[in-house]
Order: C-alpha cells, then sequence, then structure tokens
C-alpha cells in the first residue's frame, strides 16, 4: 500500500477541536459565508493514510475521505509526482483553445475502465454537480425528448438542474427556487424500508417505477433516467439485486437514457470500478468526479460515443474542465488503484468493518439497518420503539461523541439518521478496528 510521512496512529493533544482550530474558526465566522457550513471544526495542516491531523497537532482518524474524494489516500506519492510535474510544465491552456495530451490520457483511461466494450467518449468538467448538468444536457440532445426521471433519496448535486433532481430539502434546497421544470421523481428500491424479500422489492419497485411513468409522464417524452448505483446522501441505500438490470432493460425498451451518478461510488470504492459493474450494467452515461483525482477537482461524463457526438461542437465545456493539473492527479490516482488493486482493498474493508456493524446492531436495537459495498459502509438509526422511525437526534449525537474522540466520521439520509463511512482505501487495519471501537464508545454513551 501507498507509504505516508504521517504518522499512522490516533493521539490526541487537545480537546477536539483544539485551541488554534478555535482561532481559526473565528477567522472563518468573520470572514466566510454563513451559508458554508462546517461539519467538524478542525482545521488541517496534514494528511496521509488514515489521518489526518490538525494544527494543533491532533492526529484525527479519517472515516470520510473527504466524502470520498481522497480514496487512494491524501498526497498520494503517484498523484504528487503527476502534479509536481505538470506544474512545472504549465498550469492552464484551457482546452478548448490549445489541448493539451493529459485530457486526452484520462479520457482513454476512462473509456477502457467504464462498464461496457462499446465505442465510448467523454467530456471532462470540475464538480459532480457540472458533470450531472452536462449528462442531462447530452441526454436531451440525443434524444430530442425533455423530461428526466429522478428518485426519492437521490442526491446529484447543488446547481439549479441539479437541486431539481435532489430529492433532500434542507440544507440543499430551501428558499433557493423555483427549480428546473420536466424533473419527475420516482419511489426508490429502498429494502430496508420496503418491506419483503429482496426479489419482491426489486419487482415492486421497478413496477411502481414503469406504471407511474407511463402514466405520469409518458415514455416517448423521457429523455433519461438518472440514478446513483447505491445512493449516496440519500443514505447509502442499495437497492435489492435485479432492479437495476430491469430498469436498465426498461430505459432500452423505450429508447430512453440510463444515466448513472457514480461520483461518489465510483473508482474502487465500492469493491469494483464502478457500482454498476456488481450486476453488470452498463449505462448509456456514466458520470464521475470525487475519487476521481485523488484530491483535485475534476469530473467527467463518459458515454456511448453516438450519444457523446450528439452534441454540436462548443455545446460542452468550460474553461477549467480538464485542468492539465488536475488530469495529472487523475492518472497518478488511476495508476495508483490498478497498482495497488485498491478494489480488493475495497473488499477487504467490507470485510473487516461489516461483521464489527453488524456486531453493534446485535447489541444496540437503534441500529435498525447495517449496509453498503467496499468501504461505503453505513448504519441507520431508529428509535427504540421498534417502528423504524428515524433518530436523526441519536445520529448526530454519536457523530459528536466520535468526532471528540478524534474520529471523523459523516451523518447522511434524508432523515439526516444515518451513520457513513468513507475511509481512505489506504487506511490500515489497526486504525480501522480503534475507529470502531471509538464508534462503539459512542452508542455506549449516546444510547
Amino acid at each position: 500500500m501507498t507509504t505516508t510521512a504521517v504518522d499512522q496512529r490516533r493521539r490526541l493533544l487537545t480537546q477536539i477541536p483544539g485551541p488554534r482550530s478555535r482561532a481559526l474558526q473565528a477567522r472563518k465566522l468573520a470572514s466566510v459565508s454563513a451559508g458554508v457550513g462546517t461539519a467538524l471544526p478542525v482545521y488541517i495542516e496534514r494528511a496521509g493514510g488514515g489521518v489526518l491531523v490538525d494544527v494543533d497537532g491532533n492526529h484525527l482518524i479519517d472515516f470520510g475521505s473527504g466524502i470520498a474524494v481522497t480514496t487512494v489516500g491524501n498526497s498520494a506519492p503517484r498523484v504528487v509526482e503527476g502534479v509536481r510535474q505538470q506544474v512545472a510544465d504549465f498550469t492552464h491552456t484551457c482546452f478548448m483553445v490549445t489541448p493539451y495530451e493529459e485530457y486526452v490520457a484520462v479520457c482513454e483511461k476512462l473509456a477502457e475502465l467504464t462498464p461496457g466494450t462499446h465505442e465510448k467518449r467523454s467530456a471532462l468538467f470540475n464538480s459532480g454537480s457540472e458533470a450531472v448538468e452536462n449528462a442531462v444536457k447530452i441526454a436531451r440532445a440525443f434524444t430530442g425528448r425533455s423530461a428526466l426521471v429522478a428518485f426519492d433519496h437521490a442526491y446529484h448535486g447543488r446547481t439549479n438542474l441539479t437541486m431539481a433532481l435532489t430529492a433532500k430539502n434542507m440544507p440543499y434546497k430551501q428558499g433557493f427556487g423555483p427549480f428546473v421544470s420536466e424533473v419527475y421523481r420516482m419511489p426508490m428500491a429502498y429494502p430496508y424500508r420496503w418491506p419483503g424479500d429482496p426479489e419482491r422489492v426489486a419487482q415492486e419497485a421497478f413496477e411502481a417505477l414503469a406504471a407511474q411513468v407511463h402514466a405520469q409522464v409518458g415514455e416517448q417524452n423521457v429523455a433519461a433516467v438518472i440514478i446513483e448505483p447505491i445512493q449516496g446522501e440519500g443514505g447509502f441505500i442499495v437497492p435489492p439485486p435485479g432492479w437495476l438490470p430491469r430498469v436498465a432493460d426498461w430505459c432500452r425498451q423505450h429508447g430512453i437514457l440510463l444515466v448513472a451518478d457514480e461520483i461518489q461510488t465510483g473508482f474502487c470504492r465500492t469493491g469494483e470500478w464502478f457500482a454498476c459493474d456488481h450486476e453488470s450494467v452498463v449505462p448509456d452515461l456514466i458520470t464521475t468526479a470525487k475519487g476521481i483525482a485523488g484530491g483535485l477537482p475534476l469530473a467527467a461524463v463518459t458515454g456511448r460515443a453516438d450519444v457523446m457526438d450528439a452534441v454540436h461542437a462548443g455545446g460542452l465545456g468550460g474553461t477549467y474542465g480538464g485542468n492539465p493539473v488536475a488530469c495529472a492527479a487523475a492518472l497518478g490516482a488511476i495508476e495508483t488503484m490498478e497498482v495497488e488493486n485498491l478494489r480488493g482493498r475495497a473488499r477487504e474493508i467490507e470485510a473487516l468493518m461489516t461483521p464489527r456493524l453488524r456486531t453493534l446492531a446485535e447489541k444496540f436495537s437503534v441500529i435498525g439497518d447495517v449496509r453498503g459495498r467496499g468501504a461505503m459502509l453505513a448504519v441507520e438509526l431508529v428509535t427504540a420503539g421498534g417502528d423504524r422511525t428515524p433518530d436523526a437526534a441519536l445520529a448526530a449525537a454519536v457523530n459528536k461523541h466520535c468526532h471528540s474522540e478524534g474520529l471523523v466520521t459523516l451523518t447522511a439520509g434524508t432523515h439526516g439518521n444515518v451513520l457513513r463511512f468513507l475511509p481512505p482505501l489506504d487506511i490500515s487495519d489497526d486504525l480501522l478496528h480503534e475507529g470502531l471501537d471509538i464508534l462503539e464508545g459512542a452508542f455506549l454513551s449516546s444510547v
């Protein structure tokens, strides 16, 4: 695995946050918009492996990876070297003005790694929201249709269009409307909250989707169905086996493009290159970002050549899209994933963490569900009454306790009652076990 100069041990020298972090937080409050929130106000000065080092010298265990961004670890050597060389050569020209090889090389790797053996094209952007927005543009241009189908609990971004696709109001949509029209929301196959065996849930949820689209929209009007193969911000919802292939077949039957939003699930996070690979689903378009470039801003839309080439010249792009430094970082990150078999490492993390999370669920009845794939795992918290009522207050309390003990954790879920775990794939087993010990202590003190 990748080596790092950062000591891979949790070490707390002050309370969390420490005095220097509190001073920086005061400066932040005086100079940064209040609309930019902070989950854990510790200010980081170094990071590597599974550890974040703050300005007070505290070493924190990282179960967040910057929301699935530093998949290969912070400052991974191949990423650092690629960036160093590229910065020395040139930092920007704009690919739409005078192009460069690094952009082309990233697109070649995306064609190789994304699902399907068909001829593909890619376009590069800056963020996941941009990728989703451009996937919609491409789908509408290719099909000549306007309607979009998204799902309950979905998260697709913070731009006006992607807010319309996103299902959660607070904090993402409140006060920012009106939103883009022609977006239709359908029920999600959510096993924990859709009673029945997985096969029945898959069939019932698919039938609900097909019936509602037929009645409310008309299949002939739908440009694209956009789906996270495993929902992220919505609560790491893993649909039952068979549901996504049914949706893919139905889209193909009706000339609807299937857009897989793999921004959080992509690049080895779930134990495969992409979450679609678990069921051999080949989307027409796939959006990527987050883990693609080892911490630098880069995103992509990759898809069928005929679909991607349907847009007129100049219709896609942006000043910074596919910046050469970010492209160099992506090439370094992808090489790291390949050489170090990070798909396999994600499966090892799942094999270590899932049994311990299930043991916690047996011990604490407020853990209603344990789910996820690879190094994308979650527990859903509910009240003790047995009726599966979401318990956001408990999730917040457990999260706060973890933070105070030097474990960086994140919440998620439409109701804010899910704890999600996204460790970097170069984290050590020792840190994983210690982090899980802290998590157990958080439940002991909070329940």
